[in-house]
């Protein structure tokens, strides 16, 4: 259960570091540049941790996916980016796809 707990922290970590390097305009912004350096540091440390405990397929894809629909809605609440239809039916589906890999898969669970 612990590396659920730290694949949360990781993907908390990836999207607080994903806005900051959008707040950073290309690192020319001090405070947010060290906040993707950051961001992303404690992102990889938790990963690692979650490494121990589930395989990296499986880790991988529940971390992208997550941290996707999260920094999408990052994109929306804090800079204003607006989202079509097609990229919600895409988020729709990545959303659909972390449900099936945590109901189904034997990988998953350890």
């Amino acid at each position: 259960m612990h590396a659920y707990l730290y694949l949360l922290i990781a993907v908390a970590f990836e999207t607080f570091g994903s806005s900051c390097l959008q707040a950073s305009r290309q690192f020319t912004r001090l405070w947010p540049t060290l906040g993707v350096i950051f961001g992303f540091a404690g992102a990889f440390w938790f990963f690692a941790l979650v490494l121990r405990a589930l395989p990296l397929g499986v880790t991988y894809a529940l971390w992208s996916g997550i941290g996707m629909v999260l920094i999408a809605g990052s994109g929306w609440l804090l800079f204003g980016q607006k989202l079509d239809a097609a990229a919600m039916a895409g988020i729709g589906l990545i959303v659909a796809g972390i449900v099936v890999i945590n109901l189904f898969s034997s990988t998953a669970r350890h």
